[in-house]
Protein backbone atom coordinates (compact mmCIF):
# COMPACT_ATOMS: atom_id res chain seq x y z
CA UNK A 1 0.00 0.00 0.00
CA UNK A 2 1.16 3.60 -0.64
CA UNK A 3 2.03 5.94 1.83
CA UNK A 4 0.81 9.67 1.95
CA UNK A 5 3.79 12.14 3.16
CA UNK A 6 2.47 14.54 5.79
CA UNK A 7 3.05 17.99 5.28
CA UNK A 8 7.05 18.65 5.87
CA UNK A 9 7.52 20.25 9.13
CA UNK A 10 9.34 23.41 10.01
CA UNK A 11 12.83 23.90 10.70
CA UNK A 12 14.90 26.99 11.74
CA UNK A 13 17.71 28.36 9.07
CA UNK A 14 20.90 25.85 9.14
CA UNK A 15 23.76 27.32 11.01
CA UNK A 16 25.88 25.28 7.70
CA UNK A 17 23.97 27.39 4.63
CA UNK A 18 24.20 30.27 3.54
CA UNK A 19 21.32 33.19 2.13
CA UNK A 20 20.77 32.14 -1.30
CA UNK A 21 19.90 35.25 -3.05
CA UNK A 22 19.51 33.54 -6.15
CA UNK A 23 16.70 34.45 -8.65
CA UNK A 24 16.54 30.95 -9.57
CA UNK A 25 16.94 28.37 -9.08
CA UNK A 26 15.86 29.88 -5.84
CA UNK A 27 15.87 28.51 -2.48
CA UNK A 28 13.65 25.62 -1.28
CA UNK A 29 12.60 25.47 1.98
CA UNK A 30 14.75 23.26 4.09
CA UNK A 31 12.26 20.89 5.31
CA UNK A 32 11.52 19.90 1.46
CA UNK A 33 15.03 19.57 1.75
CA UNK A 34 15.03 17.18 4.25
CA UNK A 35 12.23 15.20 3.01
CA UNK A 36 14.04 14.79 -0.26
CA UNK A 37 17.19 13.41 1.66
CA UNK A 38 14.90 10.63 2.95
CA UNK A 39 13.06 9.58 -0.13
CA UNK A 40 15.62 9.78 -2.52
CA UNK A 41 17.46 6.51 -0.70
CA UNK A 42 13.70 4.89 0.36
CA UNK A 43 10.46 6.47 -0.65
CA UNK A 44 6.96 5.56 0.91
CA UNK A 45 8.72 2.38 2.26
CA UNK A 46 9.08 1.09 -1.09
CA UNK A 47 13.11 0.31 -0.58
CA UNK A 48 13.41 2.60 -3.69
CA UNK A 49 14.50 6.15 -3.99
CA UNK A 50 12.18 8.61 -6.18
CA UNK A 51 14.99 9.05 -8.94
CA UNK A 52 14.62 5.63 -9.03
CA UNK A 53 10.81 4.77 -9.56
CA UNK A 54 9.53 3.76 -13.02
CA UNK A 55 7.03 6.57 -14.21
CA UNK A 56 4.09 4.21 -14.59
CA UNK A 57 4.26 2.56 -11.40
CA UNK A 58 2.47 3.33 -8.41
CA UNK A 59 4.37 5.25 -6.26
CA UNK A 60 4.88 7.82 -8.70
CA UNK A 61 0.62 7.88 -9.73
CA UNK A 62 0.78 9.15 -6.24
CA UNK A 63 3.20 12.01 -6.78
CA UNK A 64 1.62 12.88 -9.70
CA UNK A 65 -2.11 12.92 -8.08
CA UNK A 66 -0.76 14.62 -4.94
CA UNK A 67 0.95 16.68 -6.83
CA UNK A 68 -2.07 18.16 -9.03
CA UNK A 69 -4.56 17.76 -6.06
CA UNK A 70 -2.35 20.06 -4.04
CA UNK A 71 -1.77 22.74 -6.90
CA UNK A 72 -5.60 23.12 -7.29
CA UNK A 73 -5.96 23.26 -3.05
CA UNK A 74 -3.43 26.27 -3.12
CA UNK A 75 -4.61 28.05 -5.92
CA UNK A 76 -8.26 26.95 -5.76
CA UNK A 77 -8.33 26.04 -9.14
CA UNK A 78 -11.77 24.37 -10.71
CA UNK A 79 -12.36 21.27 -12.90
CA UNK A 80 -12.92 23.53 -15.48
CA UNK A 81 -8.88 24.25 -15.96
CA UNK A 82 -6.62 21.40 -16.61
CA UNK A 83 -2.55 21.32 -14.55
CA UNK A 84 -0.44 20.63 -16.71
CA UNK A 85 3.44 19.42 -15.53
CA UNK A 86 5.51 20.05 -19.02
CA UNK A 87 9.12 20.00 -19.72
CA UNK A 88 11.26 22.90 -21.52
CA UNK A 89 11.01 25.57 -19.19
CA UNK A 90 8.85 29.11 -19.44
CA UNK A 91 11.43 29.68 -22.45
CA UNK A 92 9.39 26.51 -24.69
CA UNK A 93 5.74 28.13 -23.47
CA UNK A 94 7.40 31.26 -25.23
CA UNK A 95 6.62 29.09 -28.57
CA UNK A 96 4.07 26.75 -27.10
CA UNK A 97 1.05 29.42 -26.70
CA UNK A 98 0.83 30.87 -29.75
CA UNK A 99 1.50 27.23 -31.74
CA UNK A 100 -1.66 26.01 -29.83
CA UNK A 101 -3.51 28.74 -29.41
CA UNK A 102 -2.83 31.63 -32.01
CA UNK A 103 -3.91 31.28 -35.57
CA UNK A 104 -2.56 32.21 -38.81
CA UNK A 105 -3.01 35.92 -39.56
CA UNK A 106 -4.59 36.36 -36.08
CA UNK A 107 -3.41 39.19 -33.42
CA UNK A 108 -2.37 38.90 -30.20
CA UNK A 109 -1.23 41.81 -28.09
CA UNK A 110 1.43 41.62 -25.87
CA UNK A 111 2.91 43.43 -23.28
CA UNK A 112 6.92 43.78 -23.66
CA UNK A 113 8.31 44.90 -20.58
CA UNK A 114 11.71 42.47 -20.35
CA UNK A 115 13.33 40.00 -21.27
CA UNK A 116 11.33 37.31 -21.03
CA UNK A 117 8.64 39.49 -22.57
CA UNK A 118 10.90 39.72 -25.27
CA UNK A 119 11.80 36.22 -26.25
CA UNK A 120 7.65 35.74 -26.20
CA UNK A 121 7.13 38.15 -28.56
CA UNK A 122 9.64 37.11 -30.94
CA UNK A 123 8.56 33.46 -30.61
CA UNK A 124 5.03 34.16 -31.21
CA UNK A 125 5.59 36.31 -34.03
CA UNK A 126 6.07 33.28 -35.92
CA UNK A 127 2.83 32.26 -35.86
CA UNK A 128 0.69 35.50 -35.94
CA UNK A 129 0.78 39.26 -35.98
CA UNK A 130 1.81 40.82 -33.09
CA UNK A 131 0.57 43.98 -31.84
CA UNK A 132 3.18 45.75 -28.34
CA UNK A 133 0.10 46.64 -26.36
CA UNK A 134 3.09 48.09 -24.22
CA UNK A 135 6.58 48.48 -24.54
CA UNK A 136 9.45 49.52 -21.79
CA UNK A 137 12.46 48.96 -23.09
CA UNK A 138 13.48 52.71 -24.03
CA UNK A 139 13.17 53.20 -19.85
CA UNK A 140 15.05 49.87 -19.48
CA UNK A 141 12.42 48.39 -18.07
CA UNK A 142 11.79 50.33 -15.19
CA UNK A 143 8.19 50.99 -14.98
CA UNK A 144 4.84 48.68 -15.91
CA UNK A 145 1.66 50.17 -17.04
CA UNK A 146 -0.21 51.00 -13.76
CA UNK A 147 -3.57 50.25 -15.47
CA UNK A 148 -5.67 49.21 -18.52
CA UNK A 149 -5.43 52.78 -19.88
CA UNK A 150 -1.95 52.79 -20.19
CA UNK A 151 -2.06 49.52 -22.91
CA UNK A 152 -2.39 50.48 -26.12
CA UNK A 153 -5.54 47.29 -26.58
CA UNK A 154 -6.19 45.96 -30.00
CA UNK A 155 -9.88 45.15 -30.87
CA UNK A 156 -9.31 41.61 -32.25
CA UNK A 157 -6.86 40.49 -30.15
CA UNK A 158 -7.24 36.68 -29.61
CA UNK A 159 -5.50 36.88 -26.44
CA UNK A 160 -3.40 39.73 -24.11
CA UNK A 161 -0.15 37.96 -22.82
CA UNK A 162 1.84 39.43 -19.79
CA UNK A 163 4.72 38.75 -17.60
CA UNK A 164 3.61 39.38 -13.48
CA UNK A 165 7.32 39.87 -12.58
CA UNK A 166 10.13 40.87 -14.08
CA UNK A 167 12.74 39.21 -12.08
CA UNK A 168 15.48 40.82 -13.68
CA UNK A 169 14.15 44.19 -13.65
CA UNK A 170 12.62 43.98 -10.24
CA UNK A 171 9.13 45.07 -11.43
CA UNK A 172 5.52 43.43 -10.37
CA UNK A 173 1.93 43.60 -11.71
CA UNK A 174 -0.32 45.35 -9.73
CA UNK A 175 -3.07 44.63 -11.77
CA UNK A 176 -4.26 41.81 -14.44
CA UNK A 177 -4.40 43.29 -17.79
CA UNK A 178 -8.16 42.93 -19.06
CA UNK A 179 -8.33 42.83 -22.87
CA UNK A 180 -10.26 45.29 -24.87
CA UNK A 181 -11.99 42.29 -27.14
CA UNK A 182 -14.33 40.78 -24.83
CA UNK A 183 -13.74 37.26 -26.44
CA UNK A 184 -10.06 37.20 -25.82
CA UNK A 185 -8.56 35.51 -22.79
CA UNK A 186 -5.31 36.46 -20.88
CA UNK A 187 -2.03 34.47 -20.93
CA UNK A 188 0.05 35.09 -18.19
CA UNK A 189 3.64 33.87 -17.31
CA UNK A 190 3.71 33.79 -13.95
CA UNK A 191 7.26 31.97 -13.20
CA UNK A 192 8.98 34.20 -10.28
CA UNK A 193 5.61 35.45 -8.33
CA UNK A 194 3.08 32.65 -9.08
CA UNK A 195 1.87 31.30 -5.07
CA UNK A 196 3.31 34.53 -3.60
CA UNK A 197 -0.09 35.86 -2.87
CA UNK A 198 -3.64 35.16 -3.08
CA UNK A 199 -4.50 33.87 -6.62
CA UNK A 200 -7.65 34.36 -8.40
CA UNK A 201 -7.40 31.89 -11.61
CA UNK A 202 -10.69 33.18 -13.35
CA UNK A 203 -9.31 36.11 -15.53
CA UNK A 204 -6.89 33.26 -16.98
CA UNK A 205 -6.94 31.48 -20.16
CA UNK A 206 -3.31 30.06 -19.37
CA UNK A 207 -1.04 30.49 -16.76
CA UNK A 208 2.66 28.88 -17.04
CA UNK A 209 5.52 28.83 -14.78
CA UNK A 210 9.34 27.69 -14.58
CA UNK A 211 9.38 25.57 -11.26
CA UNK A 212 12.87 27.03 -10.27
CA UNK A 213 11.85 30.12 -8.38
CA UNK A 214 9.21 29.62 -6.10
CA UNK A 215 7.79 26.22 -6.77
CA UNK A 216 10.68 23.90 -6.79
CA UNK A 217 14.15 23.17 -8.71
CA UNK A 218 14.64 23.50 -12.77
CA UNK A 219 13.14 20.77 -14.51
CA UNK A 220 9.18 21.18 -15.17
CA UNK A 221 6.94 24.32 -15.43
CA UNK A 222 3.50 24.09 -14.04
CA UNK A 223 0.76 24.98 -16.85
CA UNK A 224 -3.06 25.87 -15.97
CA UNK A 225 -5.27 25.81 -18.87
CA UNK A 226 -8.57 26.54 -19.38
CA UNK A 227 -10.03 22.98 -20.76
CA UNK A 228 -12.15 24.72 -23.39
CA UNK A 229 -9.07 26.04 -25.06
CA UNK A 230 -7.36 22.78 -25.04
CA UNK A 231 -10.09 21.80 -28.08
CA UNK A 232 -8.71 24.66 -30.08
CA UNK A 233 -6.96 23.08 -32.86
CA UNK A 234 -5.25 25.96 -35.39
CA UNK A 235 -2.82 24.14 -36.82
CA UNK A 236 -1.58 20.84 -36.73
CA UNK A 237 1.55 20.10 -34.51
CA UNK A 238 4.13 17.54 -33.54
CA UNK A 239 2.81 15.59 -30.55
CA UNK A 240 5.06 17.01 -28.15
CA UNK A 241 3.89 20.63 -28.84
CA UNK A 242 0.13 20.21 -28.22
CA UNK A 243 -1.00 20.95 -24.76
CA UNK A 244 -4.43 18.66 -25.51
CA UNK A 245 -1.97 15.63 -25.75
CA UNK A 246 -0.40 16.28 -22.48
CA UNK A 247 -3.55 16.72 -20.72
CA UNK A 248 -5.36 13.66 -21.66
CA UNK A 249 -2.21 11.49 -20.84
CA UNK A 250 -2.13 13.08 -17.04
CA UNK A 251 1.33 14.70 -17.91
CA UNK A 252 2.81 11.69 -18.65
CA UNK A 253 2.62 11.33 -22.57
CA UNK A 254 6.02 10.61 -22.93
CA UNK A 255 8.52 9.69 -19.74
CA UNK A 256 8.42 13.19 -17.62
CA UNK A 257 10.78 14.89 -15.18
CA UNK A 258 9.74 12.83 -11.97
CA UNK A 259 11.84 14.44 -9.60
CA UNK A 260 11.34 18.17 -10.13
CA UNK A 261 7.46 16.86 -10.30
CA UNK A 262 7.54 15.36 -7.12
CA UNK A 263 9.95 18.09 -5.37
CA UNK A 264 6.87 20.94 -6.62
CA UNK A 265 4.25 18.61 -4.81
CA UNK A 266 6.47 18.77 -1.61
CA UNK A 267 6.42 22.49 -1.89
CA UNK A 268 2.67 22.76 -2.34
CA UNK A 269 2.81 20.79 0.89
CA UNK A 270 4.95 22.98 2.52
CA UNK A 271 2.79 26.22 1.49
CA UNK A 272 -0.38 24.58 2.78
CA UNK A 273 1.19 23.55 6.21
CA UNK A 274 2.62 27.28 6.26
CA UNK A 275 -0.95 28.74 6.29
CA UNK A 276 -1.59 28.78 2.43
CA UNK A 277 -1.08 32.20 0.23
CA UNK A 278 -2.48 35.04 2.18
CA UNK A 279 0.36 34.11 5.04
CA UNK A 280 3.19 34.15 2.09
CA UNK A 281 1.63 37.53 0.96
CA UNK A 282 2.44 38.94 4.29
CA UNK A 283 5.54 37.17 4.97
CA UNK A 284 6.82 38.63 1.28
CA UNK A 285 5.93 41.99 2.07
CA UNK A 286 7.03 42.33 5.20
CA UNK A 287 10.71 40.46 4.16
CA UNK A 288 10.75 42.92 1.00
CA UNK A 289 10.20 45.95 3.51
CA UNK A 290 13.20 45.24 5.20
CA UNK A 291 15.41 45.92 1.83
CA UNK A 292 13.22 48.88 0.40
CA UNK A 293 12.72 50.72 3.65
CA UNK A 294 17.07 50.98 3.20
CA UNK A 295 16.70 51.95 -0.10
CA UNK A 296 13.78 54.43 0.02
CA UNK A 297 16.00 56.46 3.10
CA UNK A 298 18.91 56.09 1.27
CA UNK A 299 20.74 58.67 -1.01
CA UNK A 300 23.76 56.28 -1.48
CA UNK A 301 21.54 53.30 -3.22
CA UNK A 302 19.28 53.56 -6.57
CA UNK A 303 16.58 51.44 -7.15
CA UNK A 304 16.59 50.31 -10.54
CA UNK A 305 12.37 50.10 -10.36
CA UNK A 306 10.10 52.76 -10.09
CA UNK A 307 8.70 53.18 -6.75
CA UNK A 308 4.95 51.88 -7.69
CA UNK A 309 5.65 48.47 -9.29
CA UNK A 310 8.41 47.59 -7.81
CA UNK A 311 8.81 43.61 -6.99
CA UNK A 312 8.00 41.28 -4.20
CA UNK A 313 10.41 39.24 -5.42
CA UNK A 314 13.58 40.93 -6.96
CA UNK A 315 14.80 43.42 -5.22
CA UNK A 316 17.39 45.52 -7.55
CA UNK A 317 19.41 48.33 -6.73
CA UNK A 318 23.16 49.77 -7.48
CA UNK A 319 25.62 51.50 -5.74
CA UNK A 320 27.21 54.91 -7.00
CA UNK A 321 29.83 53.34 -8.56
CA UNK A 322 30.67 49.81 -10.58
CA UNK A 323 33.73 49.98 -8.37
CA UNK A 324 31.49 50.19 -4.87
CA UNK A 325 28.84 47.34 -6.59
CA UNK A 326 31.94 44.75 -6.52
CA UNK A 327 32.86 46.03 -3.17
CA UNK A 328 29.31 45.70 -1.50
CA UNK A 329 29.21 42.01 -3.22
CA UNK A 330 32.37 41.13 -2.01
CA UNK A 331 32.24 41.73 1.68
CA UNK A 332 28.60 41.20 1.39
CA UNK A 333 29.50 37.06 0.53
CA UNK A 334 32.30 37.11 3.04
CA UNK A 335 28.83 37.95 5.39
CA UNK A 336 27.23 34.95 3.91
CA UNK A 337 24.79 36.91 1.37
CA UNK A 338 25.18 35.02 -1.91
CA UNK A 339 24.49 35.21 -5.42
CA UNK A 340 23.63 39.24 -5.53
CA UNK A 341 25.21 40.23 -8.41
CA UNK A 342 22.54 41.95 -10.67
CA UNK A 343 21.76 40.36 -14.30
CA UNK A 344 23.50 42.82 -16.75
CA UNK A 345 21.39 44.33 -18.30
CA UNK A 346 21.04 46.21 -14.68
CA UNK A 347 24.45 45.84 -13.10
CA UNK A 348 24.52 46.60 -9.59
CA UNK A 349 22.75 44.00 -7.19
CA UNK A 350 19.60 41.60 -6.93
CA UNK A 351 18.31 40.32 -4.04
CA UNK A 352 16.07 37.25 -5.36
CA UNK A 353 13.52 36.65 -1.87
CA UNK A 354 11.14 33.81 -3.11
CA UNK A 355 8.47 32.38 -0.46
CA UNK A 356 11.13 29.99 0.97
CA UNK A 357 13.40 32.96 1.47
CA UNK A 358 13.84 33.50 5.63
CA UNK A 359 13.29 36.63 6.59
CA UNK A 360 16.31 36.65 8.88
CA UNK A 361 18.70 37.11 5.45
CA UNK A 362 16.58 40.08 4.67
CA UNK A 363 17.08 41.75 8.00
CA UNK A 364 20.64 40.99 7.16
CA UNK A 365 20.77 42.13 3.79
CA UNK A 366 19.41 45.69 5.62
CA UNK A 367 21.40 45.60 8.48
CA UNK A 368 24.18 45.51 5.80
CA UNK A 369 23.34 48.23 3.34
CA UNK A 370 22.92 50.36 6.35
CA UNK A 371 26.66 49.67 7.29
CA UNK A 372 27.98 49.55 3.73
CA UNK A 373 26.65 53.50 3.09
CA UNK A 374 27.98 55.06 6.47
CA UNK A 375 31.23 53.27 5.81
CA UNK A 376 31.17 54.18 2.08
CA UNK A 377 28.54 57.10 1.36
Amino acid sequence: MTQTHAAPSKTDNATDRVYNFSAGPGVLPESVLEQIQADCWNIDGSGIGVLEHSHRGKVVDRIFAEAEADCRKVGNIGDDYAVLFLTGGATTQCYQVPANLLPDGARADYLQTGKWAEDSVENARLYGDINLAFDGQASVYDHLPMSDAEINHSDDAVYLQYTSNNTIYGTEFSFVPKPKNPDAFVVCDASSNIYSKPFDVSPFGVVYAGAQKNLGPAGTTVVIIRKDLLERKPRTLPEMLDYSVHAAKGSRYNTPPVFPIYVVGLVFKWIMSEGGLGVMAERNERKAKHIYDVLDASSFFKPHARKDCRSMMNVTFRCPTPELDAKFLEEAGARGMKTLKGHRSTGGMRASIYNAFPEAGCKALADFMKDFESKNG
